[in-house]
């Protein structure tokens, strides 16, 4: 099943046209009357609405979300442990959210529809330290990679990551399981024609060069403003002959509830923003925090005007 996986993934991601990723997870509970609050943030979903976090997912592969992500992205044991909660309860929770996703796609009945697994960062996303001894690291992301690969995901998708060494730790991991795995680095505002840079200062250059050796499925840039996305992707193509993509987010950093897509933009501004990603090469497009179904909806609009 692994080996199909990964020839599955690879062959569309070649051949065939354009992936769409679904719109984010956490902002959408909370635009639908669950109020999230960190650190679970999006997690909050697996242990008070595990029906809604379904709906997202089936109203994303409605939208024509040929992706769809799992509710993974605060579910680890470190992060359950600052919440006060069992960590022992990790493993439940991403094999919950596995289900889930692949609930929601029998639903839709949309068989082709691939589930990621997502990883994130063990810290804050825009944190530009990472001092978490690797050893640890490395643990920590074996640990979930493990759970989501046994749940059953498709292929893992490493994310947001904001430092190299973090990037280059967790895919390690993924790729340890056997299944195909993605990595996705998280930018920093554009300044006056330098190059794009994470975070952590390193530039995505550099990042890329770092995590190439492991050979990832897919190399991304995620959650960062649609402008930061369009450059991002313009310099993925030149440091990488490995598929590309981007996905952005809308609106701002809340510290309460984890992101607010309050001053984010319409399905049809973001579409023209899928538009340009495509044409500088992506070939995996989607929305990340601020964004919904209907912003799903517009790229999968874009792509299909691309194919006729």
């Amino acid at each position: 099943m692994i080996a199909a996986a990964r020839h599955g993934l690879e062959q569309r991601l070649r051949t065939g046209p354009p992936l769409l990723l679904d719109a984010a997870m956490g902002s959408d509970l909370n635009r639908r009357g669950l109020a999230t609050r960190l650190p679970l943030w999006s997690a909050l979903g697996l242990l008070e609405r595990p029906d809604l976090v379904r709906q997202i997912h089936l109203d994303n592969l409605l939208a024509g979300a040929d992706i769809i992500t799992t509710n993974t992205f605060r579910s680890t044991a470190r992060t359950l442990a600052k919440a006060g909660i069992d960590p022992g309860r990790a493993a439940e929770l991403d094999a919950l959210a596995v289900r889930l996703a692949a609930e929601a796609r029998i639903a839709s009945g949309r068989s082709d529809a691939l589930v990621a697994g997502s990883i994130a960062p063990l810290e804050d996303c825009y944190s530009p330290v990472f001092d978490t001894p690797a050893a640890t690291a490395l643990a920590e992301h074996r640990a979930q990679a493990r759970n989501l690969a046994e749940a059953g995901v498709d292929f893992l998708m490493v994310e947001t990551m904001p430092t190299s060494t973090e990037a280059e730790l967790a895919l390690r991991a993924a790729l340890e399981t056997g299944l195909p795995a993605t990595i996705g680095f998280v930018c920093s505002e554009l300044d006056d024609g330098r190059p794009v840079r994470l975070f952590s200062g390193e530039t995505l250059a550099d990042a890329v060069r770092r995590v190439l050796p492991l050979r990832p499925a897919a190399v991304f840039v995620n959650c960062a403003p649609a402008g930061v996305i369009a450059a991002g992707i313009a310099e993925l193509r030149e440091a990488t002959d490995l598929p590309i993509g981007g996905y952005a987010n809308a609106g701002h950093v809340d510290d309460e509830v984890g992101w607010s897509p309050a001053g984010g933009m319409s399905g049809e501004q973001y579409g023209r923003h899928v538009a340009e990603w495509l044409a500088l090469g992506a070939h995996v497009v989607g929305g990340c925090c601020g964004t919904h179904p209907e912003h799903t909806a517009a790229g999968r609009q874009v792509i299909d005007a691309l194919a006729a």
